[in-house]
């Protein structure tokens, strides 16, 4: 699947993966994510953290009625406000996809798969 941009010169077509790969490695460097997960697998309710090499598996890309939605699937840091690490990521993502790509986004939903980190009692 592509992400089409109409232009007044013509078409753009951006592959999905390039979307989702570029979602994926800004919102790794926003304060409290400690990694993407994939979308589909999670063992004994537990989410995998994907390595830089898939973070484009954590995030997925969709055009419905002319809207362009992204589904970013994340694991976040133990004693961070969740509220504000999600905030975070949808801000920078919409920004880096509008700047770099000329992608309007219209939706950037976040699902939190896990919380990770030291739990001190």
């Amino acid at each position: 699947m592509s992400v089409q941009i109409s232009t007044e010169l013509g078409k753009i077509e951006i592959d999905s993966q390039v979307v989702e790969t570029m979602a994926g490695a800004v919102a790794m460097e926003c304060y409290g994510l400690v990694g993407m997960s994939s979308r589909r697998t999670m063992k004994d309710g537990i989410a995998e953290i994907l390595g830089r090499e898939n973070l484009s598996r954590g995030v997925e890309v969709r055009q419905e009625e002319g809207r362009t939605i992204i589904n970013m699937y994340i694991i976040v840091s133990y004693g961070t406000k969740i509220s504000e690490v999600a905030h975070s990521v949808q801000g920078r993502v919409t920004y880096a996809l509008e700047q770099n790509l000329g992608l309007q986004v219209d939706d950037v939903n976040i699902y939190v798969q896990g919380v990770r980190g030291e739990m001190n009692s």
